[in-house]
Formats: structure tokens, C-alpha cells, sequence
């Protein structure tokens, strides 16, 4: 008999236990350790491959309660592909914002929150209402899923009107083929904080996709975009492209007759005329990292707050390496980012405050909605330096009346207040003026706040 205080007699191997029980240890590991195990023994490679157990379990472990894992790809991919796609998609998830002005598709929005959809991720466009009200409106830019034979697909909603589906994939694929605003895509990932967006003008369906195609072949836009890739795909990539029409140019020139220049000039014609239909241009996107305040920095993340010309606008607040901080306004689709103020060194000042900073704050107007339907928020509460918690002087602004001067020219040195307030926010000001901007939350505990669905 053998005895149980005794590890030799006592000890198990990994391969005795049952294959259930090691497909579920395996799929607490990482990457690189289901890897390594894989190299032990044929056994250990065919337990990796396993797709229906363990890179399932991989999946639903990990994502399982934010998307559903079996109805991705018409549940026709393999797991596999799931975790190595989601992997890279997930790091998504959050708030992004446009980098640089905008190109000439002038579309491109300056904010986007990326979210978990049933068999794709998805990205909304953030806007400030336009109705004096603390709203934030919200509505689709950018599709990513996976079609049933494997083919990573986006597609960019130009005009935010295409509504977010709940049934399987293969219904929403041939959905927004259907869908003439939806533009195919590229997305191209530099590393985990930026990526870029651009026009896939050679965008083609394979296998099953295709029968989507032909059943929709009526539509007359989608048959021009067909043709199109076609003649592109004839045609070849675009490297090898250009290299056969510099061959055929020089070649048909020494040639007799010469009669292939006229077709090489065709050729350049319908090039020109396709790029010349392309309906967005390259844009990049940065993520958002620190949207949300901290202990340490209670001013830094993503603000709303109405501004002097009565409309909302979106606020970005960052801590630099020195303890200074940075507000930049979030702009429209035309313009770039407007620096509202900047201070270097903050000096902050605790309750009971001095007499003078009394009646600094309370001389200042506060600028609140005017839209009768934001009663919530139309309720002056801060209205009492009671309500202050902590004072930072403001040692420099920049000039709001000039929003295209960012550089030194557009900087002047003013002084004034930042007022943190009891319950979290905060609002600033200057001297040279009599009025108080109450920033609030765009998001707190990872939702977003007062947001309107423009498809609603």
C-alpha cells in the first residue's frame, strides 16, 4: 500500500491526469508557456492544437463576458484566429483621439470610443450636443469583424447612420455590403497607442462573401466598386503595378508602331479617375491613456463643459513630467487643438481661503446650460466658495481668441484659478474675465455619461 506522506510514491505526472483536466490547466497559461509546452512532446502539440477546447476556453475566459465568442466569423473560424485577432483588438477599447487636422475627407472626428459589439468591435464618434444641453452625441465610424472564412474586414461609416446589429455575423456582412455610406477600410496598427485609417480601395469578399456580392449585384454604386477592384486586382498590387507600366512605356516606345503608348496613357486615365473617386484620406488616431482622474492627478482626463459662446465643448487635462498641466480643447473636424491654459509650477491653496480669493470666485458667472431640457445639469451647485475644496493658481494661458496660434505666438502669460470642487470636478478662469467654466465627466467608472444615440 502505498504511503501518502511518502512524494515519491505519491507523485503524478502531468499526462496522468484526464485531457479535460490538462486543457483546462493549459488555459491559464500565456502564449509563450503553452509554446514551450508544445515543444515537450507530440502529445503536448497535439493537446495546443486542440481549437474546440482549449483555444475556445482561451477565448471565453478572456473575453467571454464582453463579446460572444461562438457567433464571430459565423461561427466558421477557428478559435485561434479569434484569440490572435482579439489580442491585438482589445488594446482598442477606450477613448481615441484624432491626430493632426483633418484630412480632406473632412469626416474625420476628433474623439471615438471604440466598444465590444456581439461579433465585432466597433467605434462611435463623440460630438458636443449643439443644443446648449451637457449631451454628448454619439454614433457609428468605424466596423471590425471577421468574415466566415477568416478575412480580418473593416469598413468606415462615413455618415453615422448605419445601425448596430444583434444577430450573427453573416447577416450583419451582407447588411453593410447593402449599405452604399459604409466605405471598406485598412486599419494599421503602430504599436498599441496609434494606428491609422485608410481607404481600402481594393477590398474584395472571398468565398461566401462573394454570394453576398452577386445577390446584391443590383445595386449600381456596388457594381462600379466592384469593377473597380476588379481592374485593380487585374492590374495587380500597386508596386507591381507601377513597375509593368514603366515597362510597358519604355518598352512600346522603341517598339514598331508604337501604338501601346495610347494604351499606357488609358491605363494612367483610369487610374487617376479612381483615386480620384476615393472617399477618405489616411488619418491617425492616438489612444487616450489617462481619460479618467486619479488621487495623484484629479484634474487629468477627458472634461465637457460650456464655454463663452454657450456650446460644449471637450476638454483634455494631462499632467507633464515636471507636475505642470496641460488643457487642450478638443476641436471640431476642421480645426486642430486648442491649448486653453498651461501652468508649470501650480500652487494649490486649502480651505479657509483668504478673503481676496473669496471674492475672486464669487464675482465670476459660471456658464450653465440655456436648454430648458438639461434641468439636471442647469442647477447652479456650485455656487459658494463652501463648495471649493482646493485653489491652483493658473501662471499661463493661451490666447483663446487666437485658436491657430498654438506655437509662442499664440501664448500670452496671464494669471488665473483652477477651483477643484467637493464632488470630484472643477472649473477654471482668469482674471482678465468674469467668468467661471464648470468642466464634468465624460466618463466615470468606464461609461459614458449624458450620451444620445443619433440613431435613436
Amino acid at each position: 500500500m502505498a504511503n501518502p506522506k511518502d512524494p515519491k510514491e505519491c507523485s503524478f505526472s502531468f499526462s496522468d491526469f484526464p485531457e479535460d483536466v490538462q486543457l483546462c490547466i493549459l488555459s491559464f497559461l500565456s502564449l509563450p508557456d503553452i509554446a514551450n509546452f508544445a515543444c515537450t512532446s507530440k502529445r503536448s502539440v497535439s493537446l495546443c492544437c486542440n481549437d474546440t477546447k482549449l483555444w475556445f476556453a482561451l477565448c471565453q475566459r478572456r473575453w467571454g463576458p464582453k463579446t460572444q465568442i461562438n457567433k464571430w466569423g459565423g461561427g466558421q473560424i477557428t478559435y485561434k484566429l479569434l484569440y490572435k485577432t482579439l489580442t491585438q483588438w482589445e488594446n482598442l477599447i477606450g477613448f481615441w483621439r484624432h491626430c493632426g487636422r483633418a484630412g480632406l475627407s473632412g469626416q474625420c472626428p476628433r474623439l471615438i470610443i471604440f466598444e465590444w459589439g456581439p461579433s465585432f468591435v466597433f467605434g462611435s464618434r463623440l460630438c458636443p450636443s449643439k443644443n446648449g444641453t451637457y449631451h454628448v452625441t454619439k454614433s457609428p465610424f468605424l466596423w471590425m469583424g471577421i468574415s466566415p472564412d477568416g478575412q480580418i474586414v473593416y469598413f468606415l461609416d462615413l455618415e453615422g447612420q448605419t445601425e448596430i446589429l444583434s444577430g450573427d455575423f453573416g447577416s450583419w456582412l451582407e447588411f453593410v455590403c447593402m449599405d452604399q455610406n459604409l466605405v471598406p477600410a485598412n486599419v494599421n496598427f503602430m504599436g498599441k497607442d496609434h494606428f491609422v485609417v485608410e481607404e481600402n480601395s481594393n477590398f474584395w469578399h472571398s468565398s461566401k462573401s462573394k454570394d453576398v456580392l452577386r445577390r446584391i449585384s443590383s445595386s449600381k454604386n456596388l457594381i462600379e466598386d466592384s469593377d473597380e477592384v476588379i481592374e485593380s486586382r487585374i492590374a495587380g498590387s500597386l508596386p507591381d503595378r507601377f513597375v509593368s507600366e514603366m515597362y510597358t512605356h519604355f518598352a512600346n516606345r522603341t517598339s514598331p508602331g508604337g501604338g501601346g503608348d495610347r494604351a499606357w496613357r488609358r491605363q494612367r486615365k483610369k487610374e487617376k479617375e479612381r483615386q480620384g473617386r476615393r472617399k477618405w484620406e489616411p488619418e491617425h488616431f492616438l489612444k487616450v491613456i489617462d481619460c479618467s482622474p486619479t488621487p495623484d492627478k484629479p484634474l487629468q482626463g477627458l472634461w465637457k463643459g460650456i464655454s463663452g459662446d454657450m456650446n460644449l465643448n471637450f476638454y483634455l487635462v494631462k499632467y507633464d513630467e515636471i507636475g505642470g498641466i496641460i488643457c487642450q480643447r478638443i476641436g471640431d473636424f476642421s480645426s486642430s487643438y486648442t491649448l486653453v491654459f498651461w501652468t508649470s509650477e501650480p500652487m494649490s491653496m486649502q480651505s479657509p481661503f483668504s478673503l481676496e480669493e473669496e471674492r475672486i470666485y464669487d464675482d465670476r458667472i459660471h456658464f450653465q446650460p440655456i436648454a430648458a431640457e438639461d434641468q439636471i445639469h442647469s442647477q447652479p451647485a456650485m455656487t459658494g466658495i463652501e463648495m471649493v475644496s482646493h485653489i491652483l493658481h493658473i501662471n499661463s494661458s493661451c490666447n483663446l481668441m487666437l485658436p491657430s496660434l498654438i506655437g509662442s505666438a499664440g501664448l500670452q502669460h496671464g494669471e488665473g484659478r483652477i477651483w477643484q470642487y467637493m464632488n470630484g470636478t472643477f472649473g477654471f478662469g482668469f482674471l482678465r474675465d468674469h467668468f467661471i467654466v464648470d468642466l464634468k465627466h465624460i466618463i466615470q467608472e468606464g461609461r459614458l455619461l449624458d450620451s444620445v444615440n443619433l440613431l435613436q
